[in-house]
């Protein structure tokens, strides 16, 4: 009769259970197969002397969240330009590859990077089908609405509500919910981001919004002018800017702070980007318990700024991580993102950025975070790669 082998005693730079906060130093013992305790390094080390000692990896934790993508465009080509020749070389150039293919692609580079938790912005209907009917997958897929014309408000939410009531009514216990995404702040009107958040609201639907991405944004709230008002006016559209905002620009008015005078922060969406920021605005986005996602990537690429993660973190507000599109981002990985926000924030915690990550994500898309507790069947997608966080 052969000796049962001795546990494993498994370490990382982070070890985080999804329970409380991220350690550092500590570890996992796995016997047969399954957790039989973590904790702090030195205690495990006492309490399993006979334990077989393992460095597994730079970090111990669930599986990362993406907590905001673009699946549906992972056939469109990576280029990393300033966002106004993005949009005109990138964006519109390669509309005709969004749709169903580039959401297969991006379904599988999602499942290869380990993740099978996702917030994504869904443009087309099919795409809309084909997340609630993946196995396996889960989170939150936000159809998106684009109208700054005010006038056709109505209609445009009217037409909303219809196609998620439908899809709604397919959603299955443990698989992908439903969600609205008011596109951005000027590409959606006063009158329909009004009408979408009480929605919202009412039904208890998660939102995500694209907020303060870049600079050109912020000086149009505050002054109505700079690239991006040029661009809305020259798509000479038979309304002005300040028809779609519904007052003048003003030198105290910021993009958050405009979501906050329509009462859309009462819905309580999720905010993406939120580069270009006051305090003002995160004190707004902390006290209506509105969490925020940053794309380190993306915003880089495209030279929109830089996330002030310290700004939001003395707020106490929730932060996740997103790819964004693999036009913006490069790929789908988190852990790619998490490499490159090492780079960005070097100042920032490692434990930050994996709570981030995992349980950050989660609280955005609604999910319970896998806690690794004494137990559960161990899991080597537990251990993440070798050069994330230092």
């Amino acid at each position: 009769m052969t000796s049962d082998p001795a546990p494993r005693l498994l370490t990382a730079d982070v070890v985080y259970t999804g329970m409380g906060l991220p350690r550092s130093g500590g570890g996992v013992v796995v016997s047969h197969g399954v957790v039989a305790a973590t904790g702090d390094l030195a205690d495990l080390r006492a309490s399993f002397p006979h334990a077989r000692e393992e460095r597994a990896g730079e970090v111990i934790a669930p599986p990362p969240v993406n907590a905001h993508t673009h699946l549906d465009m992972s056939l469109y080509p990576f280029r990393a330009l300033p966002y106004f020749r993005w949009i005109p070389e990138v964006v519109i150039p390669n509309a005709g590859l969004r749709g169903l293919d580039g959401a297969r692609r991006g379904l599988e580079a999602l499942a290869a990077s380990g993740t099978r938790v996702v917030g994504d912005i869904v443009w087309h209907p099919d795409v809309m089908d084909l997340l609630l009917g993946t196995p396996g997958l889960s989170g939150v897929a936000y159809w998106e609405v684009l109208d700054p014309n005010p006038g056709t408000a109505d209609a445009t939410f009217r037409a909303a509500v219809e196609r998620v009531e439908g899809w709604r009514r397919k959603e299955g216990a443990n698989g992908v919910r439903v969600g609205i995404s008011p596109h951005a702040t000027y590409t959606v009107s006063h009158r329909l981001f009004t009408l979408l958040a009480r929605y919202a609201r009412q039904e208890g639907l998660p939102m995500q919004i694209h907020v303060a991405e870049h600079p050109s944004e912020f000086e149009l709230f505050r002054t109505g002018q700079g690239a991006l008002r040029a661009t809305f006016d020259r798509m000479k559209r038979p309304y002005t800017f300040e028809d779609t905002l519904g007052r003048l620009p003003g030198p105290d008015l910021t993009p958050t702070s405009y979501l906050a005078s329509l009462g859309v922060l009462d819905a309580r969406p999720t905010l993406i980007h939120m580069v270009h920021v006051t305090e003002d605005d995160v004190r707004a986005v902390a006290s209506s318990g509105c969490a925020v996602v940053t794309c380190p990537r993306s915003n880089a690429n495209l030279e929109c700024g830089t996330f002030d993660w310290a700004l939001f973190a003395r707020h106490g507000v929730e932060v996740a991580l997103g790819t964004d599109s693999v036009a913006s981002g490069e790929t789908l990985d988190v852990h790619d993102e998490l490499r490159f926000a090492r780079t960005v924030h070097p100042a920032l915690d490692a434990r930050t950025l994996v709570r981030a990550a995992v349980k950050g994500g989660a609280r955005v898309v609604g999910e319970k975070v896998p806690f690794i507790r004494r137990g559960e069947t161990w899991r080597e997608e537990w251990v993440w790669g070798e050069a994330l966080v230092r």
